[in-house]
């Protein structure tokens, strides 16, 4: 379920539960644009591609979505509606 920010055009928040960022492994090109924008630390490459270290230190901020190139970043916004997505970068 998501709901609209009314004072935020174009945010939308989204609860969600598990694991809330994934790599697709299929795109990933190994470029490392989500190692590099990740202040949590997320990120590491494993066999030329990136893959989730650990979400524990995840801002839930969005950089690596945005930064990825491929759109091999699934970022589906984190548990608790905490998370948010713009309609506009």
């Amino acid at each position: 379920m998501s709901r609209k920010h009314s004072e935020i055009p174009g945010v939308e928040w989204t609860g969600e539960t598990g694991d809330f960022i994934k790599v697709v492994r299929e795109r990933c090109t190994g470029c490392a644009n989500c190692l590099m924008v990740c202040l949590g630390d997320c990120y590491e490459i494993v066999e030329k591609k990136a893959r989730i270290k650990s979400l524990d230190t995840c801002m839930e901020c969005g950089a690596c979505w945005y930064a990825c190139p491929e759109d091999a970043i699934d970022f589906s916004w984190p548990p608790g509606g905490t998370g948010f997505r713009t309609e506009w970068g």
